[in-house]
């Protein structure tokens, strides 16, 4: 039994079709179902279930895979730890970021004050890996993580609307999202976290938003408000510091209207000592950033807070 095998065979497992799987591997279609019928062979049982489309599992391979997982997982964090360790590949921490993109900037320059050496690979709007492996050191979401990742939540926030300084709700304090039915809005396109939970939030109020703009880059939304072409739903403190004088905010009267933004790993993996200090400096970041919009609050995260498994 060879290592290459081994991963030929998660591969095929996870993508669950020969020919995606080749691809994926850089080999033939039919070197890689020779590579999995030696390992049958090898092993004495069907790996795999066949039709003419496509491939699944057999008992005997979901078996087989959760222990080729745990040594392929295992060998690889055995690498990270020695390299780690003997300081011969540079400090890479790789960022999936899912929320909060307008704060990067300063976050990732602070952190690099304290550690200049550190590099970091940043996934925007980034696609799952086909083969479930974690593509990521570390990610920044809302919502819940994964089962199989550890997460520590940052910070809740409120969601607000936004509305150019000369519209007729901007003398008010507060606003129902019955009274925004007939508003024009700007969004970000579908797909994006914000745009799920804010769709969700009017489809409880009874409507469906009227979209006019969507666009995924934030300074664009903020710019278009200004304009006076539409209002938009915003997270109160990642995204409403850089709003300027020219838009209002206002509070929804839903108590529901509000989101949490958490930091996930995945749990079994190896993390390096640039992870471990990314995490650790993200938390207290977030920390600072929620006392500085609650100085008096109870309710926003301390960085003393235990990191915990979800």
């Amino acid at each position: 039994m060879e290592l290459l095998q081994l991963k030929y065979f998660q591969t095929a497992a996870r993508m669950q079709h020969m020919t995606k799987a080749a691809h994926s591997l850089h080999i033939s279609q039919p070197a890689l179902s020779k590579m999995i019928a030696s390992l049958e062979a090898e092993l004495g049982t069907k790996l795999f279930e066949r039709t003419n489309k496509s491939i699944r599992l057999s008992e005997h391979g979901k078996l087989f895979l959760r222990h080729v997982d745990t040594a392929l997982q295992s060998l690889e964090d055995a690498k990270r730890k020695l390299q780690d360790e003997l300081g011969d590949s540079p400090p890479l921490i790789t960022l999936d970021v899912r929320v909060s993109s307008h704060l990067l900037p300063e976050l990732l320059a602070e952190f690099r004050k304290e550690w200049p050496q550190a590099q970091f690979h940043l996934l925007q709007h980034a696609a799952h890996a086909d083969d479930g492996a974690p593509q990521f050191d570390l990610c920044l979401s809302d919502g819940a993580a994964p089962p199989t990742d550890a997460s520590v939540m940052l910070l809740e926030e409120d969601i607000v609307v936004a509305v150019p300084a000369g519209h007729p709700f901007a003398h008010r304090a507060e606003v129902s999202l019955k009274e925004l039915r007939q508003e024009s809005f700007i969004t970000l396109p579908p797909g994006s976290s914000l745009r799920e939970t804010t769709d969700a939030f009017c489809r409880l109020a009874g409507f469906s938003p009227r979209i006019r703009f969507e666009s995924d880059d934030p300074a664009t939304v903020r710019g278009l408000i200004r304009a006076g072409q539409g209002v938009a739903f915003l997270p109160a403190i990642t995204w409403g510091g850089s709003t300027g004088p020219d838009v209002v905010q206002i509070k929804l009267k839903e108590n529901y209207c509000r989101r949490s933004i958490s930091l996930s790993w995945p749990d079994e993996r190896y993390m390096t000592q640039a992870v471990s200090k990314f995490r650790d400096f993200t938390i207290r970041y977030f920390a600072k950033l929620a006392e500085r919009h609650w100085p008096s609050s109870d309710t926003s995260p301390s960085s003393d807070k235990p990191v915990s498994s979800t």
